[in-house]
């Protein structure tokens, strides 16, 4: 037989955990840990502006033929734009070039396959904790991968200090991989004066860039949220970035993401596509149609580019509301301060319970998170908070 000894693979941390959920026959369950946006109801929505792209679309539409390799000019160029801003020099300027990817993690993946197969680089430096696919994407394309420090569990912030003085373990020409903003899972940022370090410190140490930026428009804005991308390119002039529109125009099934490829100059940029065709080739031969539609149609069209902001603008204010909210029954039950969890953008919030706690939410609760403590507080509500609360308290209080 050739797969009778094939070992079962351990559950995907998250998707086990979504498993483990839907299981659970209690009516009363939250799920804590699903990655998401939901809205005041617990539900999914599709935006506004994306029913009324996909009119369009439907109206317009005229073939289903495939998409060129890298997907279509406009999609690539609009996401830099959103990325750089309208004025700067690599939305046309020809240093950048843009790659549609089957989401943010599709670009991960064939931004790592790239620097593989070119031998730009061999390790890649990953914050300690991140995203835990990460990991494998990075070992799955070839890579070595080292680990940096990133978060003080003491102090609930970021540990510059010791994420610097690790980073300069890493040798010259080694990746280093950082989110842009809304940091998974712990939700903590650099400021602006320590990403004007960071950024300074990778062009010193001559480190290449890797940014994930799946949240733009989560934490601050769309432009504010953008400023760690902005002052890597001010002091870097190669760097890669996989953005998504999974989160930000809640395209999760349509799988709408963009690997960007900054180069020093036009001439290597041409080469560097050139590439990057190949990866995707070798990979997906070519990538999905309609998400990539979907966001050209409402960038393009500025009453639906509109609309979407606005309802990126409320989907950020609701997520910020739960924290505040969150932070201040705690407070007022008994279980603490935990006035930290207002501070950090994004979904995703590092609770600071530890792995006993969790487990004891779940089991006696209902209630399922991440065994690092990591909660989605995007899946907190008006409805479930009052519970949440009370289960959190009780596992607190308890130790």
């Amino acid at each position: 037989m050739f797969f009778d000894r094939i070992d079962a693979a351990p559950a995907d941390p998250i998707l086990g955990l979504n498993e483990a959920f839907k299981k659970d026959t209690r009516a009363n369950k939250t799920n804590l840990g699903v990655g998401v946006y939901q809205n005041n109801e617990g539900k999914t929505v599709i935006l506004d502006c994306v029913k009324e792209a996909e009119k369009i679309l439907l109206e317009r539409e005229e073939t289903k033929s495939y998409l060129p390799i890298t997907g279509l000019p406009e999609f690539g160029r609009m996401a830099r734009e959103l990325i750089f801003g309208k004025d700067s020099e690599f939305v046309d300027g020809g240093k950048a070039i843009s790659c549609h990817c089957p989401g943010g993690t599709g670009a991960l993946r064939i931004g790592a396959d790239f620097i593989h197969q070119q031998n730009v680089a061999s390790t890649i430096w990953i914050s300690d904790p991140t995203w835990a696919n990460h990991y494998q994407i990075a070992t799955s394309a070839g890579l070595k991968f080292e680990r940096y420090p990133y978060y003080d569990r003491a102090n609930h912030n970021l540990a510059f200090d010791r994420m610097i003085e690790t980073l300069s373990q890493a040798k010259e020409g080694d990746v280093v991989l950082l989110h842009a903003c809304c940091h998974n899972p712990t939700g903590i940022d650099p400021t602006h004066e320590q990403w004007e370090i960071i950024a300074k410190f990778l062009a010193e140490k001559k480190l290449l860039p890797f940014i994930d930026f799946a949240y733009q428009g989560f934490g601050h804005g769309i432009e504010e949220d953008a400023y760690g991308v902005r002052t890597i390119a001010k002091y870097n002039p190669e760097f890669l970035i996989a953005s998504s529109f999974s989160k930000n125009f809640g395209l999760y099934s349509e799988r709408s993401g963009v690997l960007t490829v900054v180069s020093a100059d036009v001439e290597t940029a041409v080469k560097v596509m050139s590439q990057v065709k190949i990866a995707v080739r070798t990979a997906i031969s070519n990538p999905p149609a309609h998400g990539e539609k979907i966001v050209t149609t409402v960038l393009s069209d500025p009453t639906l580019r509109a609309k979407w902001e606005d309802e990126l603008k409320s989907m950020r204010e609701r997520i910020a509301k739960m924290r505040v909210l969150l932070s201040h029954k705690l407070k007022d039950a008994g279980a603490g301060d935990f006035d930290f969890i207002t501070e950090q953008n994004g979904m995703f919030s590092f609770s600071g319970l530890d792995k006993d706690q969790i487990e004891a939410l779940k089991r006696d609760f209902g209630i399922y998170a991440v065994a690092s403590g990591r909660i989605c507080v995007a899946g907190i509500n008006t409805n479930n908070i009052d519970d949440i609360v009370k289960a959190i308290t009780a596992v607190v209080k308890k130790q």
